[in-house]
């Protein structure tokens, strides 16, 4: 029984670990990249990420664009992080970030949360 137990207690431990190291070794959204950092280089599209009518900075496409074609889920991670939400993000305005762009190879039709990027 003492047996049976410490292979349980072993096995659970195990387990905590190895799922433990798929999010340190990248397994999420944006691979390797903490979403953290990937939201902060995303920090030249706040004023576009807020406002429809804002004109979004060639910079914040470039990192957009770069985002998309290594990460392609990254981008909807970020817009729907808690991090994006207190910095003044709104999914609706920012989803349509790739577009006003004009970002060839974005997702077209993908659902990000509620959102479907135009």
């Amino acid at each position: 029984m003492a047996l049976s137990k410490t292979c349980c207690s072993l096995l659970g431990l195990l387990i905590v670990y190895l799922l433990a190291m798929d999010v340190v070794n990248g397994a999420g959204e944006c691979g390797k990249t903490p979403i953290r950092s990937a939201a902060l280089s995303l920090s030249p599209c706040l004023g576009a990420g807020s406002n429809a009518r804002a004109k979004v900075p060639p910079m914040c496409c470039t990192k957009v664009n770069a985002l998309i074609k290594t990460a392609p889920k990254c981008l909807c991670a970020v817009l729907l992080s808690p991090l994006a939400s207190k910095a003044g993000i709104k999914p609706a305005i920012a989803i349509t970030i790739p577009k006003r762009c004009n970002i060839k190879r974005r997702p077209v039709g993908k659902k990000c949360g509620r959102y479907i990027v135009p």
